[in-house]
């Protein structure tokens, strides 16, 4: 049994692809203003905001429980509306041996979309794939698609 692993979702948005983005990789510490009950806080840990190697550490809530994840900020692509985060501290790493989150958002058509995808490798055989992180990303998703909508 494999402990390397890939989730992927695409999510419709209403927002405009490129204000989803903006948000991601320029504003992550705007997440808590939107859904502070998923994302109570957003803090800079080193570098600067919408730059690649910041590090952001991220306070979530999944099932009443709090969590940290400190990340490194990979690639910013404003071309390909893409961002990459590896965690390289906190909750996830007790479970993960490594943890890389890529959104992407981008145009089918007329629509907006977003894709998730999260890349790991499972400490154990043990440890579950991180389906309720990934239910939790897009139900965040949605949060800030209303907001968007509605500024």
């Amino acid at each position: 049994m494999s402990l390397v692993g890939k989730l992927t979702t695409e999510v419709l948005m209403v927002a405009p692809h490129h204000e989803f983005h903006g948000v991601w990789a320029k504003r992550p510490h705007h997440i808590s203003n939107v859904s502070p009950a998923k994302i109570p806080k957003v803090h800079l840990h080193g570098g600067d905001w919408g730059t690649v190697g910041s590090i952001v550490a991220c306070h979530y809530v999944i099932d009443g429980k709090d969590h940290i994840a400190k990340n490194v900020v990979e690639t910013i692509d404003d071309e390909n509306k893409t961002i990459t985060y590896r965690v390289v501290e906190g909750d996830l790493l007790k479970e993960y041996k490594s943890f890389k989150v890529i959104i992407q958002s981008f145009l089918k058509g007329e629509a907006t979309w977003v894709c998730w995808t999260f890349e790991y490798e499972k400490l154990n055989k043990n440890v579950p794939h991180p389906n309720k992180l990934l239910e939790f990303s897009i139900h965040l998703n949605e949060e800030l698609d209303d907001h968007l909508v509605q500024t």
